[in-house]
């Protein structure tokens, strides 16, 4: 990095203002408020993350409007990613970019205190600073005091809110008044002795160009400390600088530098908070919160309840949502039968009712169990439990070489593979988003929740065991449980091997608990049921029509259909659908499936499903809709549970299904997951790499449940 220079001109040169702050304070709303929208969009030299630059008239300005640049949102400075080094050199000036005369930091009203983190650093720089704090209406019951935070940090502070304007001329009044007079931070942490004299060692190491004051400096050599290292992304850090922080880690751990320095900048913001929210401060919601904590962050009974809930929840799926499930599958049976007594037997006809309506339907039947999965996860991330959780697994985790935060994109990954990749963007380093990238795919998505279903209620009977515990609940828990232990062992290995790297530690405030906001979450199951149905309606629909013509053609001689109906059992005999293309394409896979346990039928369903897991029920509803032998409009859970073979027993077993499960629990069928790690890597090669070993790992596992189980007489 290399410094650029710049002196306050008089007032007739547009000034130069840098707005930073986290990720979702509104600062590109206050932005636009300031600009007027009248902004433009351009990357920054050399890399492709965008910057939007506006330009706002000021009071003593207006004949030379300033010039406003949004910098990309970041929780710190300590330069891990790509949006944290574009912060570091806007409010330097580094890299040939102009030294700003004025910096304002944009923060959350309701996440203050860890907002402030990223004023305090740019404090330490010593940089001019005027601090926003926005979405002051929307922290019900923290009067927050700007006066006293703008006496703590001696700078400006204004409350506002940029939804409604509020404040936003008191902005602009105390952003002119610090153009003409610029305000220097006197906020600074105390450091420890040890740590004091590591960052001189480091300052001493520092180019010339990058010297300012001893604070400057001081400031500067703490980011070098916390922020390179072995496999980091910055770039052109001189040799010395970079031997010279790598000698001081080989003293002290970095990780125990990264501490020191993150708990002794909260421990001087944890102090002050008091005083930030004045005679009002939320006592009574943080004591509240902290009894609350003590039991849910407990090592053993956090876990605990934890588990227990998930378990309340998954039975719920089955419990809840079943009378609304047998609303759905009437509904689609009455469909098909209108459409069968409207339409003369034809092509056309059996492509509407067993490709289009019962392939969509088998699928949409779900939909009350995705619905209520939803609420679940939203009441849940809205109260702030998520947070604990997260703050559970940090201690896992962190043994396992991968960074707490990571939880997180993983938690997302019940929900979806391919948000909680895109949500890996929040990471620090490359090296952690890429490790989680590789792990998030192995996590029990909703698109799996249909498969689980369908075997759970097709092969295991609503039993209880010890007189209480539903088994179909418990196994869907498993199933969970399992996915989630699998991802955590997967980032073990990769971490160690293929993905090498040191673990970070974890800055993640928890917020208060409060009750969840209705609107919030049923917007949430809105977006997510509009989503699961769009693909219903499109990508598995298509898939279903493909599959259905490779299961209907060739059609068979009329006298050759009729061989296999003699029983009202599903029975193992040539079928019109065993000579389709489909059919022979499922015998040709199914010598490398035997051993799992799974015959044709399920290979062709495999198949279907990589172009997205819902699309193996609705393939299984086809295999067993044409050329029907048994009831038509049996629901397909009891069809499957009705097939025999030639001898009488049955084609699938609840071992067949515990198999089935466990593959697809861990292979990657999903073409939008890796389609998005291909564009998140830029290459080839890392999607490549995770449908290798996640179809591995499926294969084996799957393997040894069946002929472990076989082997132990079930």
């Amino acid at each position: 990095m290399h410094a650029s220079t710049a002196a306050i001109e008089p007032e007739s040169r547009p000034a130069h203002i840098v707005v930073v702050g986290n990720p979702n304070v509104g600062k590109t709303t206050l932005f636009n408020r300031l600009t007027g929208q009248n902004a433009r969009v351009g990357n920054y030299p050399g890399i492709t993350v965008e910057r939007k630059i506006g330009h706002v008239r000021l009071l003593g300005r207006r004949d030379v409007p300033s010039e406003l640049v949004d910098v990309p949102g970041c929780y710190s400075l300590s330069s891990r990613s790509p949006e944290e080094q574009i912060a570091l050199k806007s409010v330097l000036g580094l890299d040939g970019l102009p030294v700003p005369d004025l910096v304002v930091c944009v923060v959350d009203a309701g996440q203050l205190t860890r907002n402030l983190y990223l004023a305090l650093q740019l404090a330490e720089f010593r940089v001019p600073l005027v601090i926003a704090v926005n979405m002051i209406d929307e922290a019900p019951g923290k009067a927050i005091d700007a006066a006293a935070v703008s006496e703590v940090f001696g700078v400006p502070c204004v409350a506002v809110s940029a939804r409604t304007g509020f404040g936003v001329d008191a902005l602009r009044s105390a952003i002119a008044a610090a153009l003409k007079s610029p305000p220097r931070p006197r906020l600074l942490p105390k450091y420890g002795r040890q740590l004091t004299l590591e960052v001189d060692r480091v300052a001493e190491a520092l180019p010339p160009a990058w010297r300012r004051n001893v604070e400057h400096d001081r400031a500067l050599a703490i980011w070098a400390l916390t922020s390179i290292e072995e496999d980091d992304e910055l770039t052109d850090v001189p040799a010395e600088v970079r031997e010279r922080v790598t000698a001081v880690h080989r003293d002290v751990s970095g990780t125990t530098l990264d501490e020191a320095v993150i708990t002794a900048r909260y421990a001087l913001l944890d102090d002050l908070e008091p005083r930030f929210y004045g005679k009002t401060a939320p006592t009574h919601e943080r004591l509240g919160t902290k009894r609350i904590d003590q039991v849910l962050l407990h090592p053993i009974f956090g876990f605990a309840i934890f588990i227990a809930l998930m378990l309340l929840v998954f039975q719920s799926l089955f419990a809840w949502s079943d009378p609304a499930i047998s609303l759905i599958e009437t509904a689609f049976g009455s469909l098909a039968a209108l459409v069968t007594g409207l339409l003369p037997p034809s092509s056309l006809r059996d492509l509407l009712t067993e490709g289009v309506i019962g392939g969509v339907g088998n699928v949409v039947v779900f939909l009350p169990q995705i619905l209520l999965l939803f609420l679940f996860i939203g009441v849940l991330e809205d109260s702030g439990y998520m947070a604990r959780v997260a703050y559970l697994m940090d201690r896992v985790m962190r043994v396992l070489g991968l960074h707490g935060r990571a939880f997180v994109p993983m938690l997302s990954g019940f929900a979806c593979a391919v948000p909680a990749i895109l949500a890996t963007r929040t990471m620090e380093r490359q090296r952690d988003r890429l490790l989680t990238m590789l792990v998030v795919p192995l996590m029990t998505c909703s698109a799996r929740l249909p498969v689980y279903t369908l075997i759970i209620a097709a092969l295991f009977p609503p039993t209880n065991v010890f007189g209480a515990l539903p088994v179909q609940g418990l196994l869907m828990v498993g199933m969970y449980l399992f996915s989630m232990l699998v991802s955590l062992l997967a980032a073990w290995v990769l971490g160690r091997t293929v993905v090498k790297g040191k673990s970070v530690p974890l800055i993640l405030e928890l917020p208060p608990y409060r009750l969840p906001r209705v609107g919030t979450t049923l917007r949430m199951m809105w977006q997510r049921s509009s989503l699961f149905l769009r693909e219903a309606g499109t990508v598995i629909l298509v898939c279903t029509i493909v599959l259905w013509a490779l299961l209907s053609f060739p059609k068979p001689a009329t006298e050759t259909s009729e061989v296999a109906r003699t029983t009202s059992h599903q029975v193992e005999q040539s079928t019109p659908i065993e000579q389709s293309y489909g059919g022979k394409l499922g015998k040709l896979l199914e010598p490398a499936i035997e051993p799992l346990g799974f015959d044709w039928r399920i290979g062709v369903g495999i198949i279907g499903a990589f172009a997205a897991r819902e699309v193996f029920v609705s393939t299984m509803g086809l295999v067993y809709g044409i050329g029907d032998m048994g009831d038509d409009d049996a629901p397909l859970r009891e069809k499957i549970r009705a097939a025999t073979r030639r001898d009488g027993t049955p084609v699938y077993s609840p071992l067949t299904g515990l198999s089935l499960m466990v593959f697809f629990a861990l292979a990657c069928q999903c073409i939008s997951t890796l389609s998005v790690v291909r564009r998140e890597t830029r290459s080839w090669r890392w999607p490549a790499f995770l449908f290798g070993y996640m179809t591995l790992l499926a294969y084996g596992a799957s393997f040894l449940v069946y002929q472990g189980g076989r082997l132990l007489g079930f």
